[in-house]
């Protein structure tokens, strides 16, 4: 296993009200090294992937190894409205070690597996967008027979870089997409915010290769919402469970400074928490994680503040 730290309880602050009226107070903590049990279907896992080995390679602003304990700062501040017997269970950080990111990944997938078999719900932290791989593989393991994993992906970028220098934050869903070619099927991933100025015409062209559903980011916004919801809809209609991964860099800017590659360009956040309302109440989501926050460049904790607004969302629509 990569370098695995339990949760530091002083990420998780803010007002007390001896109610459990905030999730500071509602947060338990646990260990992927020690067996757990969820006492009900109700179970959300939050696992830290505090690695940004993968924006270094390629060649981005690294500081994301930070993202998940600022997530954590922020989530704990806001308001409980989760049941009594809900439970959120903070399972600590996986890190990356000497440099090992595909380790670290491998590592995720067995983390992941874990929390499936402990009859959790597992958000990860994030960390690089590299900790897709990982993440899918894990999701993967859960599946039976025949069953599909569905992957949307809230993105200016495809990711879908070759991986011939070694993995990175850029090629998660490459990885995952080589894989399906060798066993003759095809991937399924729908990318939501593509932009054209952050992807070169080489990526365009292997998306259609591989029949890659996507949306632009000038189709993707609160405007066309029919439009997105319709071609959501059709897309999960095509799966037996679905994997959300959110990429804040995403998102404009304006909403989302604290990222490796911020851009004005971007998408807001109500046509994504629109979209997310269908995937949960769809009841086929599997796995979501958040990733690519960067602290250092972020403004007055504003990025840190939209991931958290993100799970608290998804936890409570859960």
């Amino acid at each position: 296993m990569s370098n695995y730290k339990l949760a530091d309880k002083a990420n998780w602050k803010g007002r007390s009200s001896n109610q459990q009226l905030y999730l500071h107070e509602k947060v338990q903590f646990s260990s992927i090294k020690e067996s757990f049990t969820a006492t009900n279907t109700k179970t959300i896992a939050l696992l830290g992937y505090s690695s940004d080995e993968g924006v270094k390679r390629n060649l981005g602003r690294v500081g994301a190894a930070m993202g998940s304990d600022a997530i954590r700062k922020e989530l704990g501040k806001m308001s409980n409205h989760l049941s009594e017997v809900a439970q959120l269970v903070d399972f600590g950080n996986l890190e990356c070690e000497n440099q090992d990111l595909e380790k670290l990944q491998n590592d995720l997938a067995k983390a992941v597996s874990f929390l499936l078999e402990s009859d959790t719900m597992p958000i990860i932290l994030g960390g690089s967008h590299d900790l897709a791989y990982g993440h899918y593989n894990g999701l993967a393991k859960h599946l039976k027979n025949g069953e599909k994993l569905g992957i949307i992906n809230f993105d200016a970028h495809f990711d879908l870089r070759a991986n011939t220098n070694g993995n990175n934050s850029g090629t998660p869903f490459y990885q995952i997409a080589l894989e399906h070619e060798a066993k003759n099927e095809a991937i399924k991933y729908m990318a939501l915010g593509i932009r054209k100025d952050a992807n070169t015409k080489d990526l365009f062209e292997f998306a259609e290769k591989h029949k890659v559903n996507y949306l632009l980011q000038k189709h993707f916004g609160i405007n066309y919402l029919e439009h997105v919801q319709l071609r959501l809809i059709q897309f999960m209609e095509d799966v037996d469970y679905v994997y959300t991964t959110i990429d804040l860099d995403g998102f404009s800017s304006a909403f989302a400074p604290g990222v490796s590659a911020a851009s004005p360009m971007g998408f807001a956040p109500d046509v994504v928490l629109e979209s997310l309302k269908l995937i949960i109440d769809s009841g086929k989501l599997l796995g979501v994680d958040v990733v690519e926050l960067n602290p250092t460049y972020d403004i007055d904790d504003q990025t840190a503040k939209l991931a958290a607004s993100l799970i608290h969302y998804i936890i409570h629509r859960l």
